[in-house]
Parts: structure tokens; C-alpha cells; sequence
């Protein structure tokens, strides 16, 4: 779905990118090309590629209308930026901020701007170059960052942080995507528990990397959980063990995937993550035995 509703809360999806990714064994730890054959049919066309066996992301964002506020989450990988550690998401040439005016915003237009987390695919919209310098995409909007993650992924603290996961295909992100915001002042550093606005608050969702946060919308009784990389594949609903290869802390990973499988099915919450192909969202149904995804129409 490309435009929804929670409540009085009005939802635009905007596409950056789509594409195979990567084999399930490639990217989730602990998943097995056996282990995976059980769901391909399943998740066949809309999240995996059969004759490729890999599965189909997208880089998207989401801008939420909001008691009078416009919010973009997450802002995907950006253009024109040198990722040597993930060349597939380096030097892109995307129609991302044409997307964003057909869902009907101006960069002017956005108010704050959440990143979930400090990764290459979630903060590089956050600057465009002009007149050779990295500057706001969004010059009128304040910045809401993990403070956590910003501490955890600033170049100055490396020797603190010696055994980062995902130091290689993060390389040159906090140089050309934060660094610049916090420079001209448009960044609030924010911890969990932060009210972006009415209805809406950032909970702490830690292990894919320290800071990590989730946005949980609630309005006229209705709820959804914007999650970022807590998940990346639907398939992860069934198998909450299995990260992504590029978290940090595995086993809070694990937890904080559980936990949030819970509240999403309590809740009868939208789940709506990054990186989901097909509907781009799903809604939990908790099982004898675990979870399972049960997709909008």
C-alpha cells in the first residue's frame, strides 16, 4: 500500500530503490537454504526471487500526516555518495525526492525527519550536495537522531567502539549524512521515550545496532509500529531468531525481535519495516508455537 491511514493519521510509502538483495543465507544469520525452501512459495514473487533465490527488498521511506505536522521516517541511501563498504547503494542516481513530490511533499515540506538508526540505507536523504558541500535535504525540518547511535557511530569515538559489525559498508555515512545536519543545526540528538508529536513516541528497539529505535503511532485507537531493521525479511515473523548479518549485538537482536513480534500482535499493530517487498507491511498473529504474518489487502 502506497497510502493508508492509522487513525486520523494519514501514511505516504516513497520508493528510493528495489531490487535482489541478497540469498536468505546471505543476509540472516542461522537461515539455511533448507531451513528457507519451506516459505519460498510463500514469500514467491512479492519477497523472493525463486530463479535467483534472493530476496526482494526496497529502500523506502514513509511521511506521516500528523497533527499538522509532516514526518519522514528513515530516509533510505541517498544519491551520489561514495559507499565503498556496499558499492550497490554507492554513487545511485534515484528519483527518491520525484517520489517524494508525487506523494505530494516538497523538501520544504517536511517538519521532522526520524532516523531509526545511523545505517547508510536509513540516513542518506538526510543531505543533498550543493555547491560541493554536503547541506539538509530538508532545510526547514529538525532531525530527531538516536542519540545512542550517534555516539556509537561518530568517527571521533572509534577506539571505544573497536568491534563494530557494520564499520565497513557504514563507511563515510557519518561524514556525509549526520555530521552535516548536526553542523548547521538542525539535529536533535533523542533518546527512547521521545514524543515526536501527538500519538507518537520512540521506543527503544536496541541490537541491530545500539541505538536503534521503533516509532509506535496510536490514533482513534489504532496503532502501528514503524521498526526500521528490527526486521527485514517477512520470513523473520516465522523466525525471530535469525538477524541480519549486520547486527550488532546478536542476542539483544533476538530479544528486541520477540518483544516487538509480541506487541505488535497484542496490539493487532501494523508492522511496518524498511525493507518488506510485496505490501510493504504486515500485521502478527502469535501461534502455539511462535508468530506468523498475516499480509493487508
Amino acid at each position: 500500500m502506497d497510502r493508508f491511514d492509522i487513525g486520523a493519521v494519514r501514511v505516504h510509502r516513497v520508493e528510493e530503490w528495489r531490487g535482489n538483495f541478497a540469498p536468505p543465507e546471505g543476509l540472516l544469520a542461522g537461515c539455511t537454504p533448507e531451513a528457507f525452501a519451506p516459505y519460498a512459495a510463500e514469500f514467491s514473487p512479492g519477497y523472493y526471487d525463486l530463479a535467483e533465490h534472493k530476496l526482494f527488498a526496497f529502500l523506502q521511506s514513509w511521511v506521516l500526516e500528523a497533527g499538522g505536522l509532516r514526518i519522514l521516517f528513515d530516509t533510505g541511501a541517498g544519491n551520489h555518495k561514495q559507499r565503498p563498504g556496499i558499492p550497490v547503494f554507492g554513487n545511485l542516481d534515484t528519483d527518491f525526492l520525484g517520489n517524494l513530490q508525487r506523494a505530494g511533499f516538497a523538501p520544504d515540506d517536511i517538519d521532522v525527519v526520524v532516523c531509526s538508526h545511523l545505517h547508510i540505507d536509513h540516513v542518506g536523504w538526510n543531505t543533498t550536495l550543493r555547491d560541493g558541500l554536503w547541506q539538509p535535504a530538508f532545510p526547514h525540518a529538525r532531525y530527531l537522531l538516536p542519540a545512542i547511535d550517534e555516539d556509537f557511530w561518530n568517527p571521533a569515538n572509534a577506539a571505544r567502539f573497536p568491534q563494530q559489525v557494520g564499520r565497513a559498508v557504514n563507511a563515510c555515512v557519518y561524514e556525509d549524512s549526520v555530521a552535516p545536519v548536526i553542523a548547521a543545526g538542525r539535529a536533535e540528538l533523542v533518546r527512547p521515550g521521545h514524543v515526536v508529536a501527538d500519538g507518537i513516541v520512540l521506543d527503544g528497539a536496541p541490537g541491530h545496532t545500539p541505538g536503534h529505535v521503533l516509532m509506535h503511532v496510536e490514533s482513534l485507537g489504532e496503532h502501528a509500529l514503524f521498526v526500521g531493521d528490527v526486521l527485514h525479511h517477512p520470513v523473520q515473523v516465522y523466525h525471530p531468531e535469525w538477524n541480519s548479518i549486520f547486527c550488532e549485538d546478536p542476542a539483544q537482536a533476538r530479544a528486541t525481535r520477540r518483544a516487538v513480534l509480541e506487541r505488535a500482535a497484542a496490539l493487532d499493530a501494523l508492522l511496518v519495516p524498511a525493507h518488506f517487498g510485496g505490501q510493504h507491511m504486515c500485521r502478527v498473529r502469535a501461534t502455539h508455537d511462535g508468530f506468523a504474518p498475516v499480509f493487508t489487502t
